[in-house]
């Protein structure tokens, strides 16, 4: 079955853009003016991570998919024989590939695009247990530098109905389930690689959980809460270790309600992993959740 490579960008909308280009910058990503919106992108990375575009109000824009080189006209006829019917790209929207939308009323682009390789940095060396890789190198000199995330890694989006949300998602582009928290939250992923690159969080209806960036350890993670707490984005969730994925997280909530995270160190898979159903909390260890952590901040459709 035809599936999808890779989660390419997010659209989201916002009644200020200067605002949107102040928080991704403070975050510390590129911000650019290109036509009426701004792209947004990592530092090293030849790839749009995401588009803003101005609207009355914040909300989910657009997810985009790529897709292998020449493959859309069969995935259109896939699309077409499932009763999906295609569109034009939603104003502010880019041209290209195919657009469609989800049963939350998501708009969703498949493009012929391959995904741009990330910044790459230098293995980190750690002193553990019977294991001394570090010698006559001082870590605390460069534990402090500003992060700069790699790429985009994954994000998670509100859904109405997450079971819903995995069938079509499944059937349309071919994402695979990694791992759920029944009737909670759906982590997919489109083949080996990364535990999820996409995923949806059950709510009253869609809107925009969080995306999430890598950087490169934890002396990156604990950095960018600092500088963005500097900046005044205070309110956060992390240092912590989440259990579906693994990963090392820290959270930071925008100004329009929703999440942005730091991440490093996210479990990766093969062909062989097995989707299993939990029934656990998101983090092994943390400090509390904030209690608006799981709060859907976008108007109603």
């Amino acid at each position: 079955m035809l599936h999808v490579s890779g989660l390419l960008h997010y659209g989201l909308q916002l009644p200020d853009l200067a605002e949107g280009k102040d928080f991704y910058t403070d975050f510390g990503l590129t911000v650019d003016e290109r036509d009426d919106r701004l792209v947004v992108r990592c530092d090293g990375r030849d790839q749009d991570q995401t588009l803003l575009v101005e609207g009355h109000d914040k909300r989910l824009h657009h997810v985009a998919f790529a897709a292998p080189d020449g493959s859309l006209p069969e995935l259109q006829r896939h699309l077409e024989s499932l009763g999906i019917l295609l569109r034009d790209a939603p104003p502010g929207g880019p041209e290209g590939g195919l657009w469609f939308r989800d049963p939350d009323g998501t708009a969703v682009n498949v493009r012929e695009q391959q995904l741009a390789a990330p910044r790459a940095v230098a293995p980190a060396k750690q002193n553990v247990a019977g294991d001394y890789r570090r010698v006559d190198e001082p870590s605390w000199l460069k534990a402090d530098t500003v992060p700069r995330p790699r790429r985009l890694g994954h994000m998670l989006v509100f859904s109405s109905d997450v079971n819903r949300s995995q069938d079509f998602y499944e059937r349309a582009l071919g994402l695979r389930v990694s791992d759920r928290i029944t009737g909670k939250v759906v982590f997919m992923n489109p083949g080996p690689g990364d535990h999820h690159v996409f995923g949806f969080i059950q709510s009253s209806h869609p809107g925009l959980h969080h995306s999430s960036w890598e950087v490169a350890g934890v002396d990156e993670l604990a950095m960018g809460a600092r500088v963005m707490a500097d900046k005044g984005h205070t309110v956060g969730w992390g240092l912590g270790r989440h259990t579906l994925g693994s990963n090392l997280f820290h959270y930071v909530q925008d100004p329009w309600g929703s999440w942005i995270e730091y991440f490093s160190d996210i479990d990766q898979i093969t062909d062989d992993w097995k989707a299993q159903d939990w029934d656990v909390p998101p983090a092994v260890w943390c400090p509390l959740m904030p209690e608006q952590f799981l709060r859907n901040a976008e108007p109603k459709p």
